[in-house]
């Protein structure tokens, strides 16, 4: 496999030459792109002798081949054949470009241009490091799926002490090599998944819904996207954008949701059902507008039960994996719903906790199995994504996968 790694203009640029090192041990052909600034600190002639590769400095080519059309394309040919992107250090400066999507050189251009998986490790100085500009960058390449290795703390070079040390080697070669492993991990696959919040209507202008933003069904259909799978999301009514690459089936009503659900369950290896669900519905819809008159009592009855019919009718070498939204007692209702519902798992929400789970970027939860109860710590529901999935996968093992909210 080919990893690109790209080195930014810090001091720690010469620790980058035991990281490819690092990588040529685990066998991965690795290429080198220099920015103008890391040539200042180490030479290009140490990596193309390390690698055997010529190490790109410039979108420009100085010698005989700036009149080879091809070379004006080869940020593109480069970001395109790449397995992975690693950037060490990572400066303060680099990790703003690109948060900002700026392109003024190979390697910002090439960030730009790769569908690959993309790991930083950034290393500066400490006050850099804890400036809330630095900070809202990297929690905005964060949200768009970028893996960051956290510098530690220590001795720094410019001889203050705290947080902004380049990551040890193994760090960051774990983070490379765990990227690596996921992104074809679910290539033949095809993934359903459900998204959003579902609406009743009460009249022709007002319904019953939920809070749902929809943003865990859409992490969880790009992070399956960018493992291989080819990926089916219906979508219950959200303000986002849907992932390119995959197929949306608009839905508003629970069941419209569940027609759409079951017709496209006979194709569907894996399952991920985390669309929030309306549980009721009016018995009756007013065909006009309710006026303002007074208090108004709605009779409501029970909408369909998706994740029940869905683990029915499901075939062999499919899993059921549901979500649960629960606001007290969360654990033992998770495992009620599991047993209930007869799913292979629960992803366990309790959504009474702050600053987390509805409207949030951020997520923490709890992947229940009739056997395990695994806690997932905040973190970014982009992150939340690519960790259930592994959850899905280890239960796939021995057959295959399916999941509902």
């Amino acid at each position: 496999m080919k990893v690109t790694v790209g080195v930014s203009g810090g001091i720690a640029a010469y620790k980058a030459v035991e990281l490819v090192r690092a990588f040529q041990r685990q066998a991965l052909d690795v290429h080198v792109v220099m920015t103008e600034a890391a040539q200042r600190f180490i030479q290009p002639l140490t990596f193309a002798s390390l690698t055997g590769h010529r190490v790109i400095t410039s979108l420009w080519n100085d010698g005989p081949e700036e009149e080879n059309p091809a070379s004006a394309i080869e940020h593109i040919d480069t970001a395109i054949s790449t397995d992975a992107l690693v950037v060490a250090p990572a400066t303060a400066n680099l990790v703003a470009k690109f948060a900002q999507g700026l392109a003024d050189d190979f390697l910002t251009t090439m960030y730009l241009a790769t569908p690959a998986p993309v790991v930083l490790a950034p290393a500066m100085n400490v006050n850099m490091w804890n400036h809330p500009a630095t900070q809202a960058n990297l929690r905005l390449l964060e949200d768009r799926g970028v893996r960051i290795v956290p510098p530690e703390s220590g001795q720094l070079a410019c001889g203050m002490v705290g947080s902004g040390r380049l990551a040890e080697t193994d760090a960051i070669l774990r983070a490379v090599l765990d990227v690596l492993h996921r992104r074809n991990d679910l290539a033949g696959e095809t993934v359903l998944i459900t998204a959003g919040g579902t609406r009743e209507s009460i009249d022709p202008v007002r319904f019953l819904g939920n809070r749902s933003s929809g943003k865990m069904g859409y992490a969880l259909a790009e992070a399956a996207l960018r493992r291989g799978a080819k990926v089916v999301l219906v979508s219950a009514p959200t303000a986002l954008r849907p992932p390119l690459g995959c197929e949306v089936v608009p839905v508003t009503t629970t069941e419209e949701m569940r027609t759409a659900v079951l017709g496209r369950l006979p194709e569907a290896t894996i399952i991920v059902k985390a669309a929030a669900v309306a549980d009721y519905r009016p018995v009756v819809q007013a065909e006009q507008k309710l006026k303002r008159s007074g208090p108004l009592t709605i009779e409501l009855q029970p909408t369909e039960d998706i994740l029940a019919e869905v683990v029915q009718r499901r075939r062999e070498g499919q899993l059921v994996i549901g979500f649960a939204a629960e606001t007290e007692n969360a654990l033992v209702h998770g495992r009620d719903k599991l047993l209930r519902k007869g799913a292979d798992a629960i992803v366990l929400n309790d959504v009474s906790r702050e600053g987390i789970g509805f409207d949030s970027d951020r997520n923490a939860v709890t992947f229940l199995t009739r056997q395990t109860a695994i806690e997932f710590p905040e973190m970014t529901k982009r992150e939340l994504a690519d960790r259930i999935l592994e959850e899905v996968m280890s239960l796939r093992r021995p057959q295959k996968v399916v999941a509902e909210q």
